[in-house]
């Protein structure tokens, strides 16, 4: 898996990123109403169309194309009839993009997107009862924020990580336990800071000052009022003076670590692993105390889908025990089907990502589209992503 996580990265210019530079237009702004279109989920599954369009993060829909002992797609062509095709997206504001085009049956998106599509009408609901394989799906990823609306589901997950601390062991001597070393205490480590490069990394810093400044009234890092986010946009200025590099081509951030121009950030699990296979600079892991940042894909049914019988049956498939374990592996996620960890090549491999992990999902706060119809139910006086992007702009100056 290590060896295959570093290979995925050189083949992505930013995985699970988000475009910085687009406008509220571009990206679909979040400032959504207070209800999504009315559209009916599939009733009752048909036999398949023969073909189905995917929008998928690199690593999630492979062929044997890439490597011939990594195929998945091939023998569910084969059990289901259905020929996919698949565009892959580089970040998820071109996945918004790409899903508004009409062309595609379904897409993989990350938190940042999902709530973009469901009140722009580009998704419909689905209907859990025809995806057998959801019933063993862990429990803390269903009916959230970031993937339902009250109450009805609009996807299926598929696998999902953390945004972790990580730091070189041989400069960071004192273990930390905080987020504050690389806010308020950035300073002991200038030029050598690392985080990651996009405006949900706002969420980072409020998830922070909801924790160190309760005065601020945060509760939720996705709900912030104006005052809430223009004070996680000034955490975030402060700690510029001491960024090296913003990473979103995780394949960066290895080489910087192991460089040594990074030596403390934000990370993802996978990146640590890789990092700890080429052996050149120790690093460790921590979920900071305050908790952390995560994210969770969700296969979701367009709403104009061409192929939808297609669709159910591959989000089914990619849900099944072994092509779960199969593709949490080749990307270097926990995967979202229980029953997967029974099928990892490497046995310790759930452990090392908490797949199972409850208690541990429990200290996560998901990426979710900020909305102005604030995400935690608080109210509608929010700020909306598009705001979230220009604040990050003008955070990277």
């Amino acid at each position: 898996m290590k060896l295959t996580a570093l290979r995925i990265g050189f083949t992505i210019a930013a995985c699970a990123a988000l475009v910085v530079g687009c406008s509220s237009s571009e990206s679909g702004g979040g400032d959504a109403g207070t209800a999504p279109p009315k559209i009916e989920p599939l009733g009752a599954l048909g036999d398949g169309e023969g073909q189905l369009n995917l929008i998928a993060w690199a690593g999630y829909a492979e062929n044997g194309s890439n490597d011939p002992a990594v195929d998945w797609v091939t023998p569910f062509e084969q059990q289901t009839g259905c020929k996919v095709n698949v565009k892959v997206g580089n970040t998820s504001d071109e996945m918004v993009q790409l899903m508004r085009s009409g062309q595609y049956d379904g897409v993989s998106a990350s938190g940042d997107a999902t709530l973009r599509l469901i009140y722009a009408g580009d998704v419909a609901p689905v209907n859990t009862a025809l995806v057998g394989n959801y019933s063993t799906i862990s429990s803390f990823l269903k009916d959230k924020p970031w993937n339902s609306v009250d109450g009805q589901m609009y996807g299926i997950p598929h696998g999902w990580g953390a945004n972790l601390l990580m730091y070189n062991v041989g400069v960071v001597t004192d273990a930390p336990d905080s987020w504050g070393a690389v806010f308020t205490d950035a300073g002991k480590y200038k030029g050598k800071v690392t985080a990651y490069d996009s405006p949900i990394y706002i969420a980072d810093a409020a998830l922070y000052l909801m924790k160190t400044k309760p005065e601020l009234g945060i509760k939720d890092p996705y709900s912030l009022t104006t005052e809430q986010l223009d004070a996680a946009v000034e955490l975030l200025t402060q700690q510029r003076e001491n960024v090296s590099e913003y990473w979103s081509d995780y394949t960066k951030e290895v080489q910087a670590f192991e460089s040594g121009t990074s030596v403390i950030g934000t990370t993802w699990q996978v990146i640590a692993n890789t990092i700890g296979s080429e052996n050149k600079v120790q690093v460790n892991t921590v979920l900071p105390k305050e908790g952390a940042t995560g994210w969770s894909d969700t296969w979701m049914v367009a709403a104009k889908a061409a192929h939808p019988n297609c669709m159910y049956k591959w989000m089914d498939w990619i849900t099944s025990p072994k092509v779960n374990a199969q593709v949490a592996e080749y990307f270097g996620e926990a995967p979202a089907q229980t029953k997967a960890c029974e099928f990892t090549s490497e046995k310790d491999f759930c452990d090392i990502y908490h797949a199972t992990d409850e208690a541990y999902a429990s200290q996560l706060h998901y990426w979710t589209t900020p909305q102005k119809q604030c995400v935690d139910g608080s109210g509608d006086n929010c700020t909306a992503y598009d705001e979230w992007v220009s604040k990050w702009q003008q955070i990277k100056g």
